[in-house]
């Protein structure tokens, strides 16, 4: 699935440069798609759980809307998740609502992509390394 979803994000990116493709192939694309949890990024820090819902709602019906937040602060990180019931409702509203304004930002929509279960890249392990390497002068 994570794949698919992949092939199909380099699809449409590829659609959305060519200014000659036409629109029917670009909606063959996201027909592919078979997702129905869309990425919002770019996310003004003001909104929450509830006004992202509320933002989609219009496009079907809304599973689950998230606003991912800092685990120390609470403050958002400005990107959330919206789950609908159906891939047609996703595929409509990530039509409508990429590039649109909500709450003084234009956000971006597109497919979520699976995370993989392995180690993420940068490392993050959240233990202490000192930065010279060396023992600090035990």
């Amino acid at each position: 699935m994570a794949f698919s979803n992949k092939v199909g994000n380099v699809l449409r990116q590829g659609a959305a440069r060519s200014t000659q493709a036409p629109v029917a192939s670009m909606l063959n694309y996201i027909r592919c798609m078979s997702s129905s949890k869309l990425f919002i990024g770019g996310l003004s820090y003001g909104v929450d759980d509830q006004s992202l819902k509320d933002a989609f709602a219009s496009f079907g019906d809304v599973v689950e809307a998230r606003v991912i937040t800092d685990r120390d602060t609470g403050r958002s990180r400005g990107f959330g998740f919206v789950n609908f019931s159906s891939d047609e409702s996703a595929s409509t509203a990530l039509s409508a609502m990429d590039g649109q304004d909500l709450n003084g930002r234009n956000i971006r929509v597109s497919y979520a992509t699976d995370r993989s279960s392995g180690p993420r890249p940068g490392g993050g392990g959240g233990g202490y390394a000192p930065r010279n390497g060396g023992g600090g002068g035990w």
